[in-house]
């Protein structure tokens, strides 16, 4: 695996392609529920299938400072589930559930919420796919982009006051309803992969999030938040 920035010409592909896929899913979800708990391995192994053949080469999973990203994980973690924790009732609230940021939804049907095959791989993909998929397009692409769009001439990490708003922001409107913790999981990814410049440390940041969030999820029967 190769790191992020070469300064040979890069193709945008394999770092968006399996965002596309993924957000491709959430689209058509009401019409493969039909497919019960086998649609939750289909989509693990197929979001895989996608990340080794076309992004295989510049998913660099090397990590720089492993305790701090796992720290920094957990601090995103704290933030995204502080509020609802503290002040209950706080997510009905007009400014999170609206027209424009949606309503909360739960991703999986309440005859499939005690199924541990459908658990685990539903914990699988948030917690080792999603951030792969994620870090590739938020930060690994769509940073850099946004600063020049021969982004592959860019060094993973660059600082431009511009992009890292914008992509903060863009980030936080793919959270619907969670979309204020949504900004601030943006703004702090966005500030490790500068602070880093590397990938495999946003990675590992925002795998051990999602691996929190799912504990969460499961152990409180909080399912909200697997929207």
């Amino acid at each position: 695996m190769q790191s992020c920035g070469s300064p040979a010409r890069e193709s945008a592909l394999p770092y968006v392609l399996p965002f596309l896929v993924f957000l491709g899913f959430l689209a058509i979800a009401d019409s493969i529920s039909f497919l019960g708990a086998a649609e939750f391995p289909l989509r693990v192994v197929l979001l895989g299938l996608v990340l080794v053949v076309f992004s295989r080469k510049v998913i660099d999973l090397r990590v720089a400072k492993p305790i701090a990203s796992v720290a920094v994980g957990i601090g995103v973690f704290l933030i995204w589930v502080g509020p609802d924790a503290l002040f209950p009732g706080y997510r009905e609230h007009w400014l999170f559930q609206n027209p424009i940021t949606g309503h909360l939804t739960i991703s999986i049907p309440e005859n499939l919420r005690n199924n541990w095959l459908v658990l685990i791989f539903r914990s699988i993909r948030a917690a080792i796919l999603v951030p792969i998929i994620e870090e590739l397009f938020w930060r690994g692409w769509l940073l850099r982009w946004l600063i020049r769009r021969d982004f592959w001439k860019v060094p993973l990490g660059t600082y431009a006051t511009g992009a890292f708003w914008t992509a903060s922001i863009l980030f936080a409107s793919e959270h619907g309803p969670f979309w204020e913790v949504g900004l601030l999981a943006g703004l702090i990814y966005n500030w490790w992969i500068v602070r880093t410049r590397s990938l495999g440390d946003c990675i590992l940041a925002h795998g051990i999030t999602n691996g929190c969030i799912c504990i969460y999820a499961i152990a409180g029967a909080k399912w909200e938040y697997w929207m």
